[in-house]
């Protein structure tokens, strides 16, 4: 950015932390909770200067720091609601599940079970739900598959869906994708599939950069999410973000992984949101021991 987009910049984060720190005032009954805010705030502000125009990351960031503990409350008490099935998991789009998952299936071949590919022992599941990914998409090529959802009724439920092939499920982790750190160099495939929305920015490329540590050699990171057509949407519904490609592809490179391939999911309506595939693997020769 040159001198005036940096001050324009400025103006826009100084009214904004504005509003926000006498909101906090009013509202906050922890100082702590309010410095953490604010410091979350900063990095992100920061970042946003480094790497991307200023609208392209300004809508996330300040609707999320507005309440970045109510934006993952909603999210649970969203998922609350949604019945333990696959109907629920696909939420008014059961129907498509065949269609997404045999675009998966052939997306994930092109890395797995050659020369120089990724290995076919270990898969790990993120945002898994009840396991549909799994049964249907890892399952087939992994001998040992984990899942990992905040949800405990999900989990519960894919200890029956995916009965018969019980004895390849390794373990089930209830826990929120942010908090979660995969077992170090473990898995050859981890796969993260419409639950990247529900982090924020930071927390996501924190997740990113955890999963790195926790690939085998020449292991490798499969995204598959919805993608805005431009810039970043906020959905109120289930408290998730939508962003485009650059900005995905903007934390995913800040986070040291390479994009290997990105494939648009085919075969879905026109009114549905873009779904795209990436994958990415760690850069070689490059250790990453923090965010920033």
């Amino acid at each position: 950015m040159d001198s005036k987009e940096y001050q324009g910049a400025h103006l826009a984060f100084r009214s904004r932390w504005h509003k926000t720190d006498e909101e906090l005032c009013r509202h906050s009954m922890s100082f702590v909770l309010h410095k953490a805010i604010r410091n979350d705030f900063f990095q992100s502000y920061l970042y946003l200067l480094e790497k991307l125009p200023l609208v392209k990351l300004y809508a996330l960031t300040s609707e999320v720091i507005n309440g970045e503990m109510q934006f993952y409350a909603r999210a649970k008490n969203f998922y609350k609601e949604v019945p333990a099935s696959e109907e629920g998991m696909m939420g008014d789009y059961a129907e498509l599940s065949s269609t997404d998952t045999e675009a998966s299936r052939e997306f994930l071949r092109n890395f797995v079970g050659g020369p120089g590919k990724a290995g076919t022992d270990f898969a790990l599941d993120c945002g898994s739900g009840i396991g549909r990914v799994s049964k249907y998409v890892l399952l087939p090529f992994f001998k040992q598959v984990e899942l990992v959802d905040m949800m405990e009724n999900f989990l519960t439920e894919a200890q029956n869906y995916l009965q018969g092939q019980k004895h390849k499920v390794n373990m089930y982790h209830c826990s929120s994708l942010q908090q979660f750190t995969p077992t170090p160099q473990k898995y050859d495939v981890i796969w993260i599939q419409w639950v990247s929305g529900n982090l924020t920015d930071k927390d996501l490329l924190g997740f990113f950069i955890r999963c790195q540590n926790g690939l085998k050699e020449n292991g490798i990171i499969i995204l598959k999410d919805n993608v805005a057509r431009q810039g970043c949407v906020l959905d109120p519904l289930d408290s998730s973000v939508i962003r485009d490609l650059s900005i995905l592809n903007s934390l995913i490179v800040k986070s040291g992984l390479t994009i290997l391939r990105q494939e648009k999911q085919e075969g879905f309506p026109e009114q549905c949101v873009p779904i795209w595939m990436i994958a990415m693997q760690k850069n070689c020769g490059q250790t990453r021991n923090g965010m920033l």
